[in-house]
């Protein structure tokens, strides 16, 4: 089982193209949703070292906060699309 954990935000079209990819390989993942205001984003800032979402933590990869779509979506895809 996968140990991943996505930070995003409702209605984020970035965040919906990776859960889409999370989806489509079958991937269970844990949600965190983060605050409107880029000021009260302390929590993904803490892991990524940025307030922007998507981004992905994969513990048991060593994936500590990757962000940007397209990179998370190609990440998902080189790790994980071959084992289902």
């Amino acid at each position: 089982m996968a140990n991943l954990t996505l930070y995003e935000l409702e209605g984020c079209p970035y965040c919906a193209k990776v859960k889409t990819k999370l989806a489509d390989l079958d991937l269970e993942y844990g949600s965190v949703m983060v605050p409107r205001s880029h000021g009260e984003r302390t929590e993904v800032e803490e892991v990524s070292g940025q307030t922007g979402v998507p981004v992905l933590v994969d513990e048991e990869h060593g994936v500590e906060g990757m962000s940007e779509s397209d990179d998370i979506v190609e990440y998902l895809e080189e790790t994980y699309g071959s084992a289902s």
